[in-house]
């Protein structure tokens, strides 16, 4: 995949998280679920949580719930949340400068591609993808 292992994570966790959004779901049910490192769990929670789509519970009934309705979490929120968004927008081949000005070999095919991407990631919402997913939980 084009993404971060970290991005990928996030996306299974909320993905898994809305298929029963008003659920609160324990640290222990993610990690055993979707066999992710509890310690990489807990750092990936805890942006989601600062970035307000998830709150955290403490306490020995607590866990992870939904603050925002996964009609209204897009993508491109969640990769910016724990990645950045501009980690998958700069130049493919990695310069720092790179515009219409001063381009790389790559630049108006990349440019192109990277339109899409966002365009899509923007537009998919984690509903979507659950509409799109075919029981990987």
């Amino acid at each position: 995949m084009i993404f971060s292992k970290t991005t990928e994570y996030a996306i299974r966790i909320l993905t898994y998280m809305a298929t029963d959004y008003e659920k609160l779901y324990s640290a222990k049910s993610i990690v055993d679920k979707l066999n992710i490192p509890n310690k990489y769990m807990r750092r990936i929670m805890t942006n989601l949580s600062k970035s307000n789509f998830i709150m955290s519970i403490q306490g020995r009934d607590g866990g992870y719930k939904f603050i925002k309705s996964p009609d209204n979490i897009y993508l491109a929120e969640i990769i910016d949340s724990v990645d950045g968004i501009d980690k998958y927008m700069g130049c493919v081949l990695g310069f720092n400068e790179c515009s219409p000005k001063s381009t790389c070999a790559m630049h108006k095919s990349w440019t192109e591609t990277k339109e899409k991407l966002y365009n899509t990631l923007s537009k998919t919402s984690l509903s979507n993808l659950i509409k799109n997913t075919i029981d990987k939980f």
